[in-house]
């Protein structure tokens, strides 16, 4: 059962026979949810009569049968025993007293409220818990990055204490080796010096023996006794060998001195409790600022065409050629990622799973980036995609140019499976401008779901409801006379603010949900291009000049 459904099984579309009916047509009787009333309005044939059910079921009495008198309907309703009676049962004592009304008034009342349910639990509550589920994704995700920065700076610590310890030893080695030499040298001189004495006295005994053997009374007389001067015998040299003490290591000291490392902290708080739909009808009311302020610039190093953001400090960005890059706002390249086929990509967008979305105009695909793996979600024939948004209900809008020259149109997935077709107003024009290969259409969901088309070949904003027809056009403001109005990417934030980057006029325009110009965005902009706001309403601006600027304009 669909976590977002089971609560409204008993009410779904006739047509569809899976979402919610919230419509009905009185001409072919039959009950109608959000998507399926476009398709059903699209034929026409016939004139079609589509009312809120609400309205219906209020207008055409379907009494139930009452299961205790199996004649009687139950036209009643006691508010007391919370349950549909019958005339019969009214009368008996069991309800005496209790406050009766009509039935039909009570179920619509009641299928006003499984109205607003669904309608909190698809639009606020839901997208709270997929909201959650992407931000545990993406710090799994950044957990390698983290804690390899950590496991790096342990390894640069450790080889600053390898470099530090082997310094030391070379010293100790030399200082050993030092006063080895400076010991050999001590006894060589040493040696020298008795070697020198024996020499002397190998050539004295040798001559008295001769003046001995020769019996000559001159030799005899004359010689001179040397043999006190040997008695001294040469200074011995005495060394005191050097003795080398080390330390005992002390692995406490030796722990601190390579750096401390803080403990893992885990903790679960509770989970916050939202406020009913009633509480918060309306985000908190952020005020325009007078002058935007640009808080951060990050070169990209290439002229990026396109910008969706992971996170309030991570965007992807692609340009003219094959390679998506993932970057963080001092520019530090994190991650990339090249094209299945080699073509450049038209568009990219992030998904509520943080994966990465991009569409390859020349191959007909639309492709899924999932751990740096690329998977074609959808391939398509006689259309080609050209630009992608992801919705609050995690879908995939499409802008697509025909093969043989129809219409552009707007196409929504659930994953690979098409849910609508946007491509004419209510009297069968085109919406959209018609197919060139160099026109762009941007788009992004607004949050009261209206799908916002920057329609560059129309020079022209289009916003259509989430039921495809046509709520307004915007062409520019009508001050500006200088330059027409030439607008490339879109995207939307939590004011339900349209902002549209305007190409040759070098600015943003604000509108509010029905087009009506607010101000401008200039900060220094040079032919903005793509666009995208994170979840804090930080507006990132791929500009002309190889950067991506992060405005604050709340």
């Amino acid at each position: 059962m669909h976590p977002r459904r089971s609560a409204q099984d008993v009410l779904l579309c006739d047509l569809c026979k899976t979402a919610p009916l919230q419509s009905h047509c009185k001409l072919c009787h039959i009950n109608l949810c959000v998507i399926c009333v476009g398709k059903h309005l699209s034929d026409s044939s016939k004139d079609h009569n589509v009312v809120p059910f609400i309205k219906h079921i209020k207008s055409t009495p379907n009494y139930p049968k009452c299961p205790k008198h199996a004649e009687k309907h139950c036209e009643l309703f006691c508010e007391k025993c919370n349950i549909p009676v019958c005339s019969t049962c009214i009368s008996s004592d069991k309800h005496r007293g209790h406050k009766i009304s009509d039935v039909l008034e009570k179920l619509g009342s009641k299928t006003e409220n499984l109205q607003k349910d669904l309608e909190e639990l698809e639009t606020r509550i839901y997208p709270r818990y997929e909201e959650m589920a992407s931000d545990v994704q993406t710090e799994k995700a950044e957990l390698e990055t983290k804690y390899g920065k950590m496991t790096t700076a342990a390894d640069q610590q450790g080889e600053i204490l390898h470099r530090e310890i082997t310094a030391i030893v070379n010293k100790r080695k030399s200082d050993i080796a030092e006063m080895k030499n400076e010991h050999l040298a001590a006894l060589n001189k040493n040696t020298d010096e008795i070697t020198n004495r024996i020499t002397e006295l190998r050539q004295i005994i040798q001559d008295l023996k001769k003046i001995l053997d020769s019996n000559d009374v001159f030799l005899t007389s004359s010689y001179k006794s040397r043999n006190s001067e040997f008695r001294t015998l040469p200074p011995k040299v005495r060394v005191t060998l050097p003795s080398f003490s080390p330390q005992k290591i002390n692995k406490d000291q030796l722990n601190e001195m390579f750096g401390s490392l803080s403990p893992l902290s885990i903790n679960t708080e509770h989970g916050d409790t939202m406020k009913s739909a009633e509480a918060v009808s309306s985000p908190p009311v952020k005020p325009l600022l007078d002058e935007p302020r640009l808080t951060a610039t990050i070169d990209t190093g290439y002229r990026p065409r396109s910008v969706s953001c992971l996170s309030e400090d991570q965007v992807w960005t692609c340009g003219e050629n094959e390679t998506m890059k993932l970057l963080n706002l001092r520019g530090k390249l994190l991650t990339s990622i090249k094209t299945k086929s080699g073509n450049r990509p038209r568009d990219i967008a992030v998904t509520r799973d943080g994966d990465l979305v991009y569409t390859d105009y020349d191959k007909g695909t639309i492709n899924l980036v999932r751990n740096k793996q690329i998977q074609t979600v959808i391939t398509l024939q006689g259309w080609s995609p050209r630009n992608v948004c992801c919705t609050a209900s995690n879908h995939l809008l499409v802008t697509m140019d025909s093969d043989d020259g129809e219409p552009s149109k707007v196409v929504r997935y659930s994953g690979s499976t098409e849910k609508q077709s946007i491509q004419f107003d209510d009297q069968g024009r085109p919406l959209y401008s018609s197919d060139d290969y160099n026109d762009i259409k941007y788009l992004s969901e607004n949050r009261n779901l209206d799908i916002c088309v920057a329609d560059n070949g129309a020079r022209a904003v289009v916003v259509v409801n989430q039921s495809g027809k046509l709520r307004f056009r915007y062409t520019g403001h009508p001050s500006n006379t200088e330059q027409s109005f030439d607008p490339v990417d879109i995207t939307t934030d939590s004011q339900s603010h349209i902002l549209t980057a305007d190409f040759d006029n070098h600015r943003i325009h604000i509108l509010d949900q029905d087009g009506q110009f607010l101000r401008y965005i200039h900060c220094g902009l040079r032919r903005p291009f793509g666009l995208c706001v994170d979840i804090r309403d930080n507006l990132f601006v791929a500009d002309g000049d190889k950067k991506v600027k992060k405005i604050q304009y709340l």
